[in-house]
């Protein structure tokens, strides 16, 4: 049985892949990232294929960041596909442009506070205002949800933070950077656990390599959501 908590990333390289796995993990899961990694290779294809004929529900992870009439006509086109979320970069602005672009649709705009790849070293090499990057990750989330997101997408280890926050009330909060109990980190420098992301305030949590590089991914998919905490 799925928990619908449990986003998996597609992080593979087209359509048929993607195809591929979401028939070997079954019904283990009924909830998939597809982000930029897989744009060129039928992503947005595989979204639509996805929701329309597979059932299942999608997050596309696009993170777009443009001047506000650019960033409102591309949401507006993809509100089309009728998908559940996509992200935009957390600056005010952007944000604000999204919410226009998907007015009068389901479509939930997330936005993107920092990088669960990012630590206070990679802040500093871009030239991001200094301090403490749980406390810019909770400004950026409080500003973004006062422009109107839906949510936002920070790390685990932020998520307590950001559920306490007035404005998260109501608003979803999506952690990547989850590794099951005894996973590799990879890329990822921020990260928690299943259990701990949920149990922190998430809503749902993204887990990819865990999960697609098993030798068995349905099982993986039920062993991630063997570990979330009881609804």
């Amino acid at each position: 049985m799925s928990d619908d908590r449990l986003i998996v990333a597609l992080d593979v390289p087209n359509v048929l892949h993607g195809l591929d796995m979401v028939q070997r993990i079954g019904d283990a899961a009924s909830f998939y990232k597809i982000g930029l990694g897989m744009l060129t290779g039928g992503g947005l294809a595989l979204a639509n294929e996805l929701k329309a004929e597979l059932g299942k529900r999608v997050f596309l992870d696009l993170k777009l960041f443009d001047i506000g009439a650019t960033i409102e006509a591309a949401v507006r086109g993809i509100a089309q596909y009728d998908l559940d979320l996509l992200t935009v970069h957390g600056d005010p602005q952007v944000v604000r442009a999204a919410c226009e672009g998907k007015a009068g649709t389901g479509l939930k705009i997330m936005a993107v506070t920092v990088l669960t790849s990012l630590d206070r070293a990679d802040l500093d090499a871009n030239m991001i205002v200094p301090g403490d990057i749980h406390e810019i990750t909770l400004e950026r989330a409080a500003r973004a949800l006062e422009a109107g997101a839906d949510g936002v997408i920070a790390s685990p280890q932020e998520a307590a933070m950001i559920r306490a926050l007035p404005q998260a009330k109501g608003r979803l909060i999506v952690t990547p950077g989850v590794r099951p109990a005894g996973a590799a980190a990879g890329d990822q420098k921020r990260i928690a656990t299943p259990h701990q992301a949920i149990a922190d305030g998430a809503d749902h949590i993204v887990v990819g390599r865990p999960i697609w590089q098993a030798a068995d991914p349905a099982a993986a998919a039920r062993a991630v959501i063997a570990e979330l905490p009881a609804r």
